[in-house]
């Protein structure tokens, strides 16, 4: 899911619609009238605060030296930027730890907004709402160079590997259901125990998305490796907000993020954060 170090990835952001009333088609909902987003009457949970969840740590290239408050980092800048969008200084934006899988499990939540890499699907959507993706993302499988499937240029070649990813992620997904190997996928809890793991032999490779791929090779792995990208499908794999289902800030952070979006903030942030390279990808 869920890297400043030669940092590395094809951006391409997000979508949607923006608040009361619901757009079906879209998932999200659109502003009854051009006052709706104005601060003082968002629905927040504390008046005069966002209070935003992201798990703990919060890793690189995402955020920062496992401070989401610093402001640096590609989430952490796009959330203060989509605060100051609804009307926050960065003063007033309240960060609190938040598992990765609560985030989107059905249920009250704590938060008026999370971000953590959560992953856009119709099934999360069942249990809570997502903003317009601020990130397009794929999936990498990564390894150590000298392992069996360092040289892998084909999901065929992936078949024989014992591979892992972090539970409840997209990468697990997209592992068990795209890559499909024959040994059953390793799964962690979180991505530094799947580094370890890789490290002391245990699995053959991780999959995960592709900036974090970029940090894990060049800083958290000795002779790390990036095997390959898994193939694209049909629609892109975005990255969104999660909040609470029907929560009627969904619209006005849409309406914040594709504002980032059309006036070029999501880009310049992306090759500031996520340098742009290439990775090959797997046939």
């Amino acid at each position: 899911m869920r890297i400043v170090v030669g940092l590395a990835v094809l951006a391409v952001v997000g979508l949607a619609a923006c608040a009361p009333e619901d757009n079906s088609a879209s998932g999200t909902s659109t502003p009854a009238g051009a006052d709706a987003c104005a601060k003082d009457k968002l629905a927040v949970k504390t008046a005069g605060t966002l209070t935003v969840g992201t798990d703990k740590p919060a890793y690189e290239p995402w955020f920062s030296d496992n401070d989401p408050g610093n402001g640096k980092g590609y989430e952490s800048a796009v959330t203060y930027a989509v605060a100051k969008k609804l009307g926050f200084e960065q003063a007033e934006v309240k960060w609190q730890t938040v598992q990765f899988n609560t985030a989107f499990a059905p249920g009250p939540k704590a938060f008026d907004l999370d971000v953590n890499q959560v992953s856009i699907s119709e099934e999360r959507r069942k249990a809570v709402d997502f903003s317009s993706g601020y990130y397009d993302v794929r999936q990498t499988v990564i390894t150590t160079a000298g392992s069996k499937i360092a040289n892998a240029k084909s999901l065929a070649e992936l078949a024989d590997a014992k591979l892992g990813a972090q539970v409840g992620t997209t990468s697990y997904t997209e592992l068990r259901d795209v890559v499909k190997p024959k040994q059953t996928p390793a799964v962690f809890d979180t991505n530094d125990l799947a580094v370890q793991a890789l490290k002391n032999k245990q699995i053959d490779g991780i999959v995960v998305d592709l900036p974090t791929a970029f940090y894990m090779t060049s800083a958290q792995l000795d002779n790390g490796k990036i095997v390959g990208q898994l193939p694209a499908g049909g629609k892109a794999e975005q990255f969104g907000f999660v909040l609470a289902k029907g929560s009627k800030l969904t619209g006005c952070v849409t309406q914040a993020v594709d504002a980032l979006k059309a006036d070029g903030t999501l880009a310049n942030l992306q090759k500031q954060y996520l340098t742009e390279s290439g990775a090959p990808e797997l046939s």
